[in-house]
């Protein structure tokens, strides 16, 4: 006799969004108090102006939760099945990070999972969670990305502290009739597995950006195509480009390859938040949404790369 399961017919949709930035910002006339730098020399290889830097005793589940409340409140909920938070930086290992939320946030019962993919974290945790609710595991899902990447950066290591910050993003799903999350495709790059790096004691984060630029030049426009067509869409129904906020110098060129036009929004949030890995998709459409930039029940592209090496993608609907 085969084995009973729900019926697979509906999908999820974005309800709410939420963002967390710590209150210290840090230019880049700061940095070049510390390292041999100026201005004009990380503005013109990164577009980066300033990032946030969370405090000593400043938490990767504190931003997470305070993203999570933001989220929930523009959902008008507040309790969820599940709870996934994507992080590289988080520290404690038990509870995870989805375990304190839930426990500040005064959840009932929900699953409670922690992944890390770096950089595409976000995305990885946003498939995951549609899957959850396509089975009928869950009819609620809370997806956080929030990162601490200023506690393992080398600040004399002026190649790599231009770019980092702190901060978290989120979103909420919930069940609905029609699918408003498209199919999540995902994948890695063995052979890049140590272009970027959080290893050691202390941890300190590292990477070959030679490495990741040639990649995002050669194969992310490539991936973008291939989420965009798994959504039965083309690049010119697409009103909002979400990518990893890496480098604008790095987001520029991909826009250009997917022939992004002045009527689409392009999200170069890192130009006033820096790199926040998993949490920089999340970070940057939450604060645009939430400035009215966005169109409601716009069609929305997330993509996201790095360490692992790693890449995952989905168009999602905004609310309406």
């Amino acid at each position: 006799m085969p084995i009973q399961q729900p019926s697979t017919q509906h999908g999820s949709r974005i309800t709410g969004l939420g963002h967390y930035q710590p209150e210290k910002i840090l230019t880049n006339f700061d940095i070049a108090k510390m390292v041999d730098t100026n201005d004009e020399w990380i503005q013109t290889r990164t577009g980066i102006v300033e990032r946030h830097i969370a405090a000593e005793d400043e938490t990767v589940a504190d931003m997470a939760v305070a993203a999570a409340r933001m989220a929930l409140e523009d959902a008008g909920i507040d309790d969820v099945d599940m709870v996934v938070v994507a992080s590289t930086t988080s520290t404690e290992r038990s509870p995870n990070t989805a375990g304190r939320v839930s426990q500040r946030l005064g959840f009932s019962s929900p699953a409670i999972m922690d992944i890390n993919t770096a950089c595409s974290g976000f995305e990885y945790a946003v498939g995951i969670a549609d899957q959850a609710i396509r089975a009928g595991s869950a009819e609620s899902a809370v997806v956080i990305g929030s990162e601490t990447l200023s506690k393992v950066t080398d600040w004399t290591d002026r190649r790599t502290c231009i770019l980092t910050a702190d901060g978290a993003g989120a979103v909420v799903l919930q069940k609905s009739e029609e699918p408003k999350v498209s199919q999540t495709l995902w994948g890695s790059v063995p052979s890049m597995a140590d272009a970027v790096i959080i290893a050691g004691d202390p941890s300190t984060f590292t990477q070959d950006g030679r490495q990741v630029m040639r990649w995002a030049f050669t194969d992310a426009a490539k991936q973008a195509r291939k989420v965009v067509d798994a959504a039965g869409m083309t690049i010119d129904e697409i009103d909002v480009f979400a990518f990893h906020q890496a480098n604008l110098r790095l987001i520029e060129p991909l826009a250009k390859a997917l022939k992004v036009t002045d009527e689409q929004v392009l999200i170069q949030d890192v130009v006033e938040s820096g790199n926040t890995s998993a949490a920089s998709v999340p970070l940057g459409l939450s604060k645009y949404w939430h400035r009215g930039d966005l169109p409601r029940g716009g069609m929305a592209l997330l993509l996201g790369f790095g360490g692992g090496f790693t890449y995952a993608g989905q168009v999602v609907q905004l609310p309406e």
